[in-house]
């Protein structure tokens, strides 16, 4: 057995010779992120040892030391076995500067919330009802104590809002990194590691903790107790409402892909571990499909989609593209794999929307480059809409064809062509400082916008509808809120004729819950809304891969 001493807390552990680091900081409760699952390919389990612990640890892989890691004390937690007493340092955590859109498009709610308080006078209590049953009795007089919350549970950030029941003012918001994210960058990986109890367990307990966390933190702000929010609105993807409520994912994995919830259904917070009133519930808004979750049909709601006239395109940019069309009325659903590169994600400087990113670049009139950073900090890396920013000013000016590859230097005005340089022997672009976009990112790039275009094409397709017929383009979600038109357009993941017409609603799927926990109406209006909706299998179509190539060019 080892001595494994994680700083900068200090918290040390045993472990047994053989172990990972990795490992050992699971087994420790010290959060280390690990978006592959520690299969050794995502790079962001990075440590710091010590040189003189170095011939302690044995590495599995190369992985592990490639790109000079090694020579800057670094190593993938994953990969390096402890084969003796070491001291590892943490690097930045997941969270440091972590931006997160907690706003969004809402739209006008007659308010008359599920729950609601009555002063019994005679019997000195106060009484909690629910749709007409009695939820709780209280004493004394706690009727203008009533408040309700919202909860989006992102595949990668969580967003909680708590708000007044009587008035449906909100009242306080926050934010924090998904802690399952820790565990698996996306969908597909969340559902590998839920597989067995073990994983399922961990992904449900951290999950249920973080919230509970959240929960505290806004009714602290909000100068309230905790105890009396008695309602709670969980909206999240297919996946994330699955673990959230500790059902196991494994259906939504293989064939059929059949969720094993529905949605619209209630729920005790106590089963769901939350520290709210000992009566209160969870509502879950209702899943249109496996891949096309309730915060998508929040988000439907949010923007009123069934009601605007003409042609409207919903699109919530991810890891898991998901689209809905509405055509007068008629609502047709897909969802399409876009991977994790608009994370950050299997990108040479790819990283989260924190403190350091870059998140905006421009190529000026006069040629020159120019880079904006979260926080205005010095550039550490790429974020997703930086990353998207980078490569419609690259290919908007000329510096990548429409197959991806660089142009040759020759060919490029002077700053830009400065900006060629090679890594390891291939072409790669300097976007700032040490900060670079390599080629193989350009194909990252290019298979995660593909998906999305293909998507878009089909779905446009099965309703018989063209591109140019599309009145209004409704970009949702946080990551979309941060992107510019102009950059989606400029790398072909939406086509030239919605030029114009692009919007960016922000966080749909928390505005959209909030409207449902504000009118028990407006419940079963969402309900009768999704079972009219037409989910839309795109893999089905014989030339689905013929559209998703052809969606690859920029």
């Amino acid at each position: 057995m080892h001595v494994i001493t994680f700083l900068p807390a200090a918290v040390t552990i045993t472990a047994a010779a053989g172990q990972t680091i990795l490992a050992a900081a699971r087994q420790a409760g010290v959060l280390l992120e690990s978006p592959c699952n520690g299969s050794g390919f995502c790079g962001e389990c990075k440590v710091r040892v010590a040189p003189a612990y170095l011939s302690r640890l044995v590495r599995r892989s190369d992985a592990c030391i490639t790109a000079g890691l090694e020579e800057q004390g670094l190593v993938l937690a994953c990969l390096a076995e402890v084969h003796g007493d070491i001291t590892v340092e943490l690097l930045a955590g997941p969270e440091a500067g972590l931006a997160i859109l907690t706003t969004g498009n809402s739209r006008h709610v007659t308010h008359a919330p599920a729950v609601t308080k009555r002063y019994d006078a005679p019997a000195g209590c106060t009484v909690v009802e629910k749709d007409g049953r009695v939820l709780a009795q209280e004493a004394g007089d706690t009727g203008r104590a009533c408040y309700g919350a919202v909860i989006d549970i992102g595949t990668t950030t969580l967003v909680l809002a708590i708000a007044d029941l009587i008035s449906g003012r909100e009242l306080a918001s926050v934010s924090a990194l998904n802690p399952q994210s820790l565990h698996g960058q996306d969908v597909l990986s969340r559902i590998q590691f839920a597989a067995g109890e073990a994983g399922l367990a961990l992904l449900y307990q951290s999950l249920a903790a973080e919230i509970s966390r959240l929960l505290k933190t806004a009714a602290a702000q909000a100068g309230i107790d905790a105890r009396h929010v008695y309602e709670i609105v969980y909206s999240g993807n297919t996946c994330m409402l699955h673990l959230a409520t500790g059902v196991n994912p494994k259906s939504l994995g293989k064939y059929p892909y059949t969720p094993v919830i529905g949605g619209d259904c209630y729920l005790p917070a106590g089963d769901c571990l939350l520290a709210a009133a000992d009566s209160a519930e969870v509502y879950l808004p209702p899943i249109i499909s496996a891949y096309v979750g309730a915060d998508i049909s929040t988000g439907l709601l949010a923007v009123e989609l069934k009601e605007q006239p003409g042609v409207s395109l919903f699109v919530d940019i991810g890891t898991n593209g998901e689209l809905a069309l509405a055509n007068n009325g008629r609502i047709s659903a897909a969802s399409t794999a876009a991977g994790p590169a608009f994370e950050g994600m299997n990108i040479a400087c790819g990283m989260r929307a924190s403190l350091g990113a870059v998140e905006h670049a421009e190529i000026t009139a006069a040629g020159q480059w120019q880079v904006t950073t979260i926080g205005q900090a010095p550039a550490t890396g790429i974020c997703g809409s930086g990353l998207l920013d980078i490569a419609g000013e690259l290919v908007k000016h000329g510096v990548v064809a429409r197959n991806g590859r660089f142009a040759p230097a020759d060919k490029l005005p002077g700053e830009l062509a400065g900006r060629l340089i090679t890594i390891e022997g291939k072409p790669a672009f300097r976007v700032a400082g040490d900060v670079y976009l390599s080629q193989k990112d350009l194909r990252q790039i290019q298979l995660a916008k593909g998906a999305i275009r293909a998507g878009i094409e089909l779905l446009l397709r099965s309703q018989g509808a063209q591109a140019a017929a599309v009145d209004r383009v409704l970009i949702a979600g946080s990551f979309g809120y941060h992107l510019r038109a102009e950059s989606l357009l400029n790398i072909g993941l939406l086509p030239p004729e919605f030029a114009g017409k692009i919007s960016f609603v922000g966080n749909t799927s928390k505005t959209g819950g909030m409207a449902l926990l504000c009118s028990r109406q407006l419940r079963q209006e969402l309900a009768q809304l999704v079972r009219e909706i037409e989910v839309v299998e795109l893999s089905q179509y014989d030339d689905f891969d013929r559209v998703f190539v052809n969606s690859l060019t920029y």
